[in-house]
């Protein structure tokens, strides 16, 4: 049996992130939907199934996947915006066995068991005859930007527990004067290290620091906390409820938020409830508002209704897409969306919806040049020792399109 996740139409509400990515390569938690649906459906060979957008980066991201037309025999398709339970994906594995099957939770397809792969990959969610159908409840499908942060603390604590290796520090650096309090619900992977001063607290939740990432001098981690390899967080930062990726430089205060990866920001200023994509850079003393001073319900962007819709949270800040940038001193509104390959800088607030590929200051933004901003990725990736790819190239030229 392959598995194979499959995007529908509802990622569309997920833009600016899932311009750039398939749905299921979202960071949700310490894992991506990925991870989790590899780990509760495997071990099994994974196929995958995305937008042509976005077909050509999710092949470079997976490369031990196959295509979903190169699948031999039978294939369970899973929906890339469930975020299953266990007790949900055990269900599922034991029923694709023979005949046609599906899951559903109300209008969302939640799987389908095909016992031969599709002849036609592009109608591979329409049901054969005779299917069954089964009916799954109380399932976590993701279908709006600020799903992404529902939760987050708790999904990050699952996360850990799913991950192991709990109370083991074989292998790291723990410096002199470093803290681990309730040191069992952490996790050092070899080759972490731990800075004089730094105190990891995993008293409300787990903690786990990957290989090769630093907590620097008087750093302050409070978990439920992910921090993923090679990733750094600077001096005297106050980091609590977040996962922050590989390779990503994080300073200033940072609350339950979400940085994907590669992305940093390296200084002081403030990151509330906010998800940041890959290759963004935050300047200098960057703040971000995450509550509305009248303590009122937060409206955020959303692409297929074009208009700012309710989303039933208090706490909200900025979603920014890959490989947008902001200067020193930037604000940003509670609420944000800020696209794909955007460069803002000037005093004041930024509006609250700024289209992909736009340049300029709160009063005044223009198109950034699709030329010059490939060129600019192409410096920033060099940096981390990596190719600005054709297939980043295709992506990134279809999410300017859509500005």
């Amino acid at each position: 049996m392959t598995v194979c996740l499959f995007e529908d139409a509802p990622v569309a509400h997920f833009a600016p992130l899932t311009l750039t990515r398939a749905v299921y390569d979202l960071r949700v938690g310490a894992r991506t939907l990925w991870e989790r649906t590899a780990d509760l459906f495997g071990p099994a060979p994974l196929a995958v199934h995305a937008r042509d957008s976005v077909r050509a980066v999710t092949r470079q991201e997976h490369p031990e996947a196959m295509a979903l037309d190169e699948v031999t025999g039978g294939v369970l398709l899973v929906n890339g915006r469930w975020r299953a339970s266990a007790s949900a994906a055990a269900r599922v594995r034991e029923g694709a066995r023979d005949a046609p099957r599906a899951w559903r939770q109300g209008d969302d397809l939640l799987a389908l068991w095909l016992p031969e792969a599709p002849a036609d990959p592009q109608n591979a969610l329409v049901l054969p005859e005779r299917t069954q159908l089964d009916e799954i409840e109380g399932e976590t499908v993701l279908s709006r930007l600020w799903h992404l942060l529902d939760d987050l603390p708790e999904r990050i604590a699952e996360d850990l527990a799913a991950m192991g290796g709990l109370g083991t520090h074989e292998g790291a650096d723990v410096q002199t004067g470093a803290v681990l309090w309730h040191p069992d619900r952490i996790h050092l992977a070899p080759g972490a290290t731990i800075r004089p001063g730094a105190v990891l607290n995993a008293e409300a939740g787990p903690i786990r620091i990957e290989a090769g990432a630093t907590v620097e001098e008087n750093a302050v981690l409070r978990g439920p906390a992910w921090l993923g390899r090679d990733a750094i967080l600077k001096a005297s930062a106050r980091v609590d409820s977040s996962a922050i990726g590989y390779w990503s430089k994080v300073g200033g205060e940072v609350h339950a938020s979400v940085v994907h990866s590669l992305s940093n920001k390296g200084h002081d200023g403030y990151l509330g409830n906010s998800y940041l994509g890959r290759w963004c850079n935050l300047g200098a003393d960057t703040n971000i508002s995450n509550l509305r001073n009248d303590y009122g319900e937060v409206t955020l962007w959303d692409p297929v209704e074009r208009d700012f819709v309710g989303t039933g949270r208090q706490f909200a800040g900025l979603v920014m897409g890959d490989h947008s940038k902001c200067a020193i001193v930037t604000t940003f509104n509670t609420g944000t969306v800020v696209g794909v390959s955007c460069n803002l800088y000037g005093p004041g607030f930024h509006p609250r919806h700024v289209p992909s590929f736009t340049w300029g200051t709160p009063e005044k933004q223009v198109e950034y040049r699709p030329d010059k901003a490939l060129r600019v990725a192409e410096t920033v990736m060099a940096r981390r020792d990596r190719q600005l790819t054709a297939a980043d190239r295709e992506a990134l030229l279809a999410a300017h399109a859509t500005r």
